[in-house]
């Protein structure tokens, strides 16, 4: 159920314990008789990892194995891979941190605290626990995330209790600080791809063709349209004592023709990394025809897409490796970028955090539903036989009354006839049929087949509601709870003709100052009587 995030702030602040233990009161409780089961429809892939899933399958199906790579590097090895550059290469990872277990003293006083915390008395047993489980997590036998619960089970109290203790009797916790080790994130693929090399070389035959597609780190100094300080890599190597940078060369077209690159430019990289051989390190463009005169920075066609070069004997011998490695690798968000013509890499991998919020009117469309929807299943027959007799009796001059349903609901023998009782008038007002559509951010309720809304009704998203499919459903919904007349006149808003658009969807509409227009004379009174 909802609730208030600001009350829920205040009961935190003022008892954090006693508000963690009643937080359960937000729940709704499980209904026995409701159905939980999810229904099987397709969801929506993100773009990365759409393409991330391509990409594995475009290397599997050139007969590479899949690999998972060490993203934990010691230090050490990135000056065995890169030499003389690893200082430039370490100035950007992210070196791993930890916090170190302090020294807890336990005076009288302390002691004395947690009993007040506890509500019970410490016996010398209690106190001789609490000295024994921080000894041994000091000394590392206890990991941090089991202290809570082994401080609790030793004392039998409740573990909040003791997340409370820590809080306010052990102030050392709060004052640790952070230690680096000589560990680093992994920035380039192929830091991984040594170790795993070093592991396989006396284990497997050559050709070794193996990849991997996993998330590389870099300590950017900022995020921009075309960096990220996480992003995944498509890495392979092909291990065999006659590799060359040919085999460098067809792996790209192999690989990126399945994406609909359709020709290559192979261009030298200016950058001459030191783990690859000289005058191998190549840089590939690949040419989209959907990309030519697109409103990107690609719209000549041509992009740079990959990476490749022939692993220098230098680094791999520092792996016992003794024969070439040709290594290529490529950017999964910079191909995604190209395959969905995106301009800013922050925008399309975290749409959640873009500044700018965008809506798709299907998206939209989504959100608008029926308001009131009958319980049971004779209240469904009694809203479609509403809608029957509407669509075919909904021009009858008046006055009239048509019959549109009977039978027993909730115990009771009735009958609902749709009247008009006016003379010179119809069943159901003009706008009686109208249609939900939503078109450039607008919802509208459009009768068919007028040419005003042509444009609406082929460029727009159909939400498949109509007025009186939304008010017959309502009139069968007020039949079970009891209430046996539905009048709708003059159609103003979406209420009126029991159309509700989530609120998420109304706050999208009202930011972006697009229009709600469900104007219409709709004229159409249901009743509903009891059968003697």
């Amino acid at each position: 159920m909802k609730f208030n995030p600001e009350e829920v702030k205040l009961e935190t602040r003022e008892d954090f314990d006693k508000a963690w233990s009643q937080s359960g009161k937000y729940l709704t409780p499980v209904d026995p008789s409701k159905d939980y089961s999810l229904p099987m429809e397709k969801g929506k892939a993100h773009p990365v990892y759409e393409t991330l899933n391509r990409l594995r399958e475009a290397y599997l199906n050139m007969g590479f194995e899949e690999m998972v790579n060490p993203i934990i590097i010691e230090d050490t090895d990135i000056f065995k891979q890169f030499n003389y550059e690893a200082l430039a290469v370490l100035d950007r990872v992210f070196y791993i941190g930890g916090l170190p277990r302090p020294n807890v003293g336990i005076s009288d006083e302390r002691f004395a605290q947690i009993e007040a915390i506890i509500s019970k008395p410490l016996t010398d047993a209690d106190k001789e626990t609490i000295r024994t489980i921080l000894h041994k997590y000091k000394k590392g036998e206890i990991e941090g995330d089991d202290l809570v619960a082994d401080l609790a089970a030793g004392l039998k109290v409740q573990d909040s209790k003791i997340a409370v203790v820590i809080d306010h009797v052990f102030p050392e916790f709060k004052k640790l600080e952070p230690e680096a080790s000589h560990k680093t994130l992994r920035s380039h693929m192929t830091s991984g791809w040594f170790l795993t090399l070093e592991a396989l070389v006396e284990r497997r035959k050559t050709p070794l063709k193996l990849f991997s597609v996993d998330l590389v780190f870099r300590r950017e100094q900022e995020e921009n349209a075309d960096r990220l300080r996480a992003y995944h890599s498509a890495s392979c190597i092909i291990a065999h004592p006659d590799v060359t940078v040919e085999h460098g060369k067809a792996v790209a077209a192999g690989l990126l023709k399945q994406f609909g690159f359709s020709q290559f430019k192979f261009k030298p990289d200016d950058k001459r990394s030191k783990y690859y051989t000289p005058d191998t390190q190549i840089e590939v463009y690949g040419y989209h025809p959907a990309l030519k005169g697109s409103n990107t920075k690609y719209r000549d066609g041509w992009v740079e897409i990959a990476t490749f070069g022939i692993y220098s004997a230098t680094a791999l011998s520092q792996y016992n490796i003794p024969y070439p490695v040709m290594n290529l690798g490529l950017g999964v968000e910079r191909l995604a970028m190209i395959l969905y013509q995106a301009k800013d890499m922050r925008d399309m991998v975290y749409p959640q955090f873009k500044p700018e919020w965008e809506m798709t009117d299907e998206e939209l469309a989504h959100m608008i539903s029926i308001e009131r929807l009958p319980q049971t299943q004779m209240g469904h027959e009694m809203a479609m036989g509403i809608i029957a007799t509407a669509e075919r009796n909904g021009s009858a001059p008046s006055p009239c009354a048509f019959e549109a349903w009977s039978g027993s609901l909730n115990g009771k023998k009735l009958k609902v006839t749709l009247v008009e009782k006016e003379e010179n008038k119809k069943l159901c007002g003009g706008a009686y049929l109208n249609e939900v559509y939503v078109y450039k951010g607008d919802v509208l309720g459009i009768p068919l087949n007028n040419p005003k809304f042509k444009e609406v009704q082929d460029k727009g998203v159909h939400v498949g509601i109509r007025y009186i499919d939304a008010i017959a459903n309502a009139a069968a919904r007020n039949a079970e709870d009891g209430v046996y007349e539905t009048t709708v006149k003059i159609s103003r808003a979406p209420g009126d003709v029991f159309v509700l658009i989530d609120p998420v969807g109304l706050r999208y509409i009202q930011g972006k100052k697009r229009r709600v227009d469900f104007r219409g004379p709709v004229f159409t009174t249901i009743k509903v009587e009891p059968v003697e």
